[in-house]
């Protein structure tokens, strides 16, 4: 059964950086392409960023120059590095890969 493990998040004040990392069993890992969604409290899910398995990236306007999303196929783990993070960046943060997604990692933003 595939599972994905997610660790990296935590509490962070404004301006500061976290990166997220999700790992995948590895076949499945490098099989597929990945993706980042977010739920803040009260809000609907919304997609963040998106690697194909080929490695090209791709990003919501809202994080787009200040999350970068990547790969490391020998570790099979994707990481999102979050940098200039922002009070309404706080959510869940979930990895998918495949159709199977992580349990989330929460990421809080203080001002």
């Amino acid at each position: 059964q595939v599972q994905l493990v997610e660790s990296g998040g935590g509490l962070v004040q404004a301006g500061g950086s976290l990166r997220l990392s999700c790992a995948a069993s590895g076949t499945f890992f490098s099989n597929n392409g990945m993706s980042w969604f977010r739920q803040a409290p009260e809000k609907q899910r919304e997609w963040v960023a998106g690697i194909t398995s080929g490695g090209l990236a791709n990003y919501a306007d809202f994080v787009r120059g200040r999350f970068t999303i990547s790969r490391d196929t020998a570790k099979n783990t994707g990481y999102l590095q979050m940098n200039s993070l922002k009070p309404e960046d706080t959510a869940v943060y979930y990895c998918g890969i495949g159709g199977v997604w992580g349990q989330g990692t929460q990421v809080t933003v203080s001002s």
